[in-house]
């Protein structure tokens, strides 16, 4: 089976090497400035250009795109350039526009994909056709949502599938626009492995100096590619000025990429097998020690149960994390690990004596 670097490369995107990049000022804005862009990127040795031709705004009144006028800078883009041009669709007359205009690949984004009848209605309008459409991730860290919109374009026929990581909206402050959330693409390669998958470090930085480390991260964990936002003038830019890089920037990024090799060959082969049979038998017997926990916490609610006691009870669990933490420190485990995994194993067990708690209320 070849690897979906490949894949890409199949499609005509890319060279067959990680990463694939994919890069353009988010909005198109001027003729002037598309082709100047454009040639800069070429320059530092981007093949496939990308702009925003309609842009969907959380509120009305900001720059929403100039609309299908900006095709036509995108086809004076791959004339004079002979890079491979790439926009976002949200409905189906975007669709038509931009295979009227030849573009050679195209997007869907958070907002869009969030909608399962706008993706349902792309899906049919793309119907027939040979572009290579890209999903990004919904605005919600909701996996099966995402897979179902790329199911809704395989269910038509599209073959030329895949998908980009752009982060999640969160409420909680963070550092990031869009929070990576990584478990969730993860998670989506998990379930659909021959799926091409790229990293759009730009809408989850939200700024220029988090741009660097979010590439290097997803190459390390084996993305295809990256969709990185350019610009000629970025702090002149009419939308999200704040995480587009100028061409050169762009290259210097680029060039700071450490890209691993996805599989060592010889002894180090070897020697990574032997380690991962390492972690299998940890793996294994943490599920027997988890298995044993379980059956005790059972325990513990048949004893609530007849002595007529709550489930829960918030001093021992303050308790617990208060010393687990400790133990965590002594064992150079972090919080943040110890907090989910206790967590985790304390809603299961909730769960597991809230059976017990209910048992014979059916019959009553």
């Amino acid at each position: 089976m070849t690897t979906t670097i490949k894949t890409l490369h199949e499609w005509g995107l890319g060279n067959g090497e990680r990463p694939l990049l994919i890069s353009g000022p988010c909005s198109a804005e001027t003729s002037t400035q598309m082709l100047t862009t454009a040639n800069e990127l070429q320059e530092a040795g981007i093949g496939i250009f990308r702009a925003g031709i309609w842009k969907p705004r959380t509120r009305p009144g900001a720059f929403e795109g100039v609309g299908s006028k900006g095709l036509r800078w995108m086809q004076r883009v791959k004339s004079e350039t002979g890079m491979k041009t790439a926009t976002e669709v949200a409905n189906v007359r975007h669709v038509d526009s931009v295979m009227g205009a030849g573009l050679d690949m195209i997007w869907i984004g958070a907002r869009t994909t969030a909608n399962p009848f706008a993706v349902q209605e792309i899906a049919e309008a793309l119907k027939g056709t040979d572009i290579p459409v890209f999903v990004k991730n919904p605005v919600n860290p909701d996996v099966d949502l995402w897979v179902g919109a790329i199911e809704r374009l395989q269910t038509v026929g599209i073959k030329k599938i895949g998908a980009i990581h752009r982060g999640f909206s969160a409420y909680e402050t963070s550092i990031y626009r869009n929070p990576p959330m990584w478990q969730v693409p993860i998670e989506l390669k998990r379930r659909m492995p021959g799926l091409p998958l790229l990293c759009d470090p730009s809408h989850i930085a939200g700024k220029r100096n988090l741009l660097q480390s979010i590439a290097q991260k997803a190459m390390d964990l084996n993305f295809d590619g990256l969709m990185i936002e350019s610009h000629c003038n970025p702090d002149e830019a009419w939308s999200d000025k704040n995480q587009q890089l100028t061409p050169a920037d762009l290259k210097v990024l680029l060039n700071s990429l450490v890209i691993r090799q996805v599989t060592p060959e010889g002894a180090s082969a070897e020697t990574l097998e032997e380690l991962r049979s390492q972690i299998s038998f940890l793996d294994d017997e943490m599920l027997d020690i988890m298995q044993k926990r379980m059956e005790v916490a059972k325990a513990i609610g048949r004893y609530k149960k007849e002595n007529n006691m709550t489930i829960l009870q918030p001093k021992r669990w303050e308790d617990i994390i208060e010393s687990s933490l400790k133990k965590g420190d002594e064992r150079n485990l972090s919080h943040r690990f110890i907090d989910k995994m206790l967590k985790a194993i304390h809603e299961e067990s909730i769960s597991k004596q809230t059976d017990i708690m209910n048992e014979g209320m059916e019959d009553q």
